[in-house]
């Protein structure tokens, strides 16, 4: 598991309504990566785009179905486990707007 990778759920998660959904991990490489950490920290992916400053747009170049937005403002923390499906990841120029969407999403640029 990486940072910048998207999956999918299988489960039905509380904070989606009930359904499965797809997540960004956001986590650092040594948190993702690493087999004694079951957890990371992900965002959500939703095909509800709001236009905010905060929100990174992705799509079918990053493996999913359509064009859709990852939500820095909604950070959750998941079980590796829960991440059933790799789908795709973020390229390099994705990965430099996730950075900028989560230093506005923390307030802390």
């Amino acid at each position: 598991m990486n940072r910048g990778e998207i999956y999918r759920t299988h489960d039905r998660l509380a904070e989606r309504g009930g359904k499965p959904g797809f997540y960004l991990v956001v986590s650092r490489p040594f948190i993702a990566q690493s087999p004694d950490v079951s957890t990371v920290v992900c965002a959500p992916v939703y095909s509800k785009i709001l236009g905010i400053s905060t929100e990174v747009l992705v799509g079918p170049e990053e493996g999913l179905p359509r064009l859709s937005a990852v939500r820095c403002d909604f950070l959750t923390l998941l079980f590796k486990s829960k991440l059933a499906d790799l789908v795709g990841r973020m390229g390099p120029t994705r990965t430099l707007e996730l950075d900028t969407a989560l230093a506005r999403a923390l307030a802390i640029a």
